[in-house]
């Protein structure tokens, strides 16, 4: 591990190398979450289509969509063949001057191209390599292929979820993916710390079916202690009333009454109901819960009959946990979102600018940076085999020429 100057940026991955293999979702965020923590992140692409996302959703300019921009910030892209025996050789020697190497092909696949963990560690023992796959890789499933559609509802998360009643619902977002790119990260800071005592890498194995039962959590925990699956509460809380999403007379608010004290003022200070905190049947948060079907209909005819303002300010003054119900255009937008910094603008050099979300991190008191905007398709090829490799420009056209790699010289919309 090298340890950055004075003059490098101040985060704690400064110096580390990563080099990310892996497409789609999973893989590029636990790439992305390294570099936004300060690791210089090397994407390697098939030279002409990319990574498979830059072909998903919203169109930014000629090579990246908002799918792929959502996950890729933080990281340089170039854009090498794998399947010719040169692109392999490139990859290999990028891999052993890596610290960390990422990669989410089909079972088999990478030892094929002879960038499996076994060769790589004996001849970089200090290498991290992280592999995520649908399944065990040491199970009778390991070669089957990982989706987070079909994850979900393997792993009981669309049991769970939505409203009673309701046929099986996915999350909005790929949430299995995510985990499963946030586990993987996790796994990689411990063996980069472990490194530095042992100077050994690990190969860390994720498997989206595990980490997906993961997210199912108490949930979880309560459907192997009742012996059946609990019931579905949509918005609601399964064991805490009033708990969820409710409609003001002009639009939706959540309000979350924690403890017997905050019902006992949400009753009498905000929907001005004294008698429903005197009532023995809600005297309790178990009482609650267990006469919910009582309660409810009482608190949803008071909320009904007052604006969504004044019923925030009455709870804020309570000291009721509480917020508006906001679209995510509203949200992305807010002014909390801008006041954070939480969405800037970058230029690009064919969709003119573009917006990009910044990193969650704050380092004492700052922000994680986006040190590169999501990158265009191999915009770094030529930049990272000259100065990582030492590669000579008549050697790199030749390889350009063969089509074992593609792409220049960063442009504008590379470097932040």
């Amino acid at each position: 591990m090298t340890i950055p100057s004075a003059a490098a940026p101040s985060l704690p991955l400064a110096g580390i190398r990563v080099l990310d293999l892996s497409r789609v979702l999973a893989g590029p965020l636990c790439g992305m979450v390294l570099g936004d923590l300060g690791a210089e992140v090397i994407k390697v692409e098939h030279p002409l289509r990319g990574d498979d996302t830059r072909d998903w959703g919203q169109r930014i300019g000629e090579t990246e969509t908002a799918y792929f921009n959502s996950m890729n910030r933080n990281k340089r892209s170039i854009g090498i063949d794998l399947q010719q025996a040169d692109g392999q050789a490139l990859a290999r020697e990028l891999a052993l001057r890596s610290d960390v190497l990422i990669q989410n092909f089909k079972f088999g696949g990478i030892e094929k191209m002879g960038l499996g963990f076994a060769e790589l560690h004996e001849a970089h023992p200090r290498l991290v390599y992280c592999s995520v796959s649908g399944y065990d890789r040491s199970g009778p499933e390991a070669a089957r292929p990982g989706y987070d559609l079909v994850v979900q509802g393997e792993a009981g998360l669309m049991a769970l979820n939505g409203e009673l009643g309701q046929p099986p619902l996915k999350f909005g977002v790929a949430a299995v993916d995510m985990f499963t790119g946030m586990y993987a990260a996790q796994a990689i800071l411990a063996a980069l710390y472990e490194r530095e005592r042992s100077g050994v890498g690990r190969h860390i194995e994720m498997a989206l079916f595990d980490c997906g039962l993961m997210i199912s959590a108490y949930y979880g925990m309560e459907a192997l202690l009742m012996g059946e699956d609990p019931p579905k509460y949509g918005n609601a809380h399964p064991s805490i009333v009033p708990y969820g999403v409710f409609q003001a007379a002009d639009g939706p608010l959540v309000i979350t009454v924690g403890n017997n004290s905050q019902f006992r003022r949400f009753c009498t200070e905000v929907i001005e109901r004294a008698d429903l905190a005197a009532d023995p049947r809600f005297a309790s948060n178990t009482d609650r819960s267990r006469n919910r079907e009582l309660l409810l209909p009482e608190l949803h005819r008071e909320l009904a009959n007052r604006p969504r303002r004044l019923l925030l300010e009455r709870l804020a003054a309570a000291g009721i946990p509480c917020g508006e119900v906001l679209g995510l255009l509203e949200a992305l937008t807010s002014q909390r979102s801008q006041a954070g910094g939480l969405v800037e603008t970058h230029p690009h050099p064919v969709a003119g600018s573009v917006p990009v979300m910044a990193p969650p991190y704050r380092f004492d008191g700052r922000r994680a940076p986006i040190r590169h905007a999501p990158p265009q398709l191999g915009a770094a090829t030529h930049e990272v085999l000259t100065t990582t490799l030492g590669l000579s420009a008549q050697r790199i056209a030749e390889l350009q020429q063969r089509g074992v790699v593609h792409g220049g010289d960063a442009g504008p919309g590379e470097a932040a």
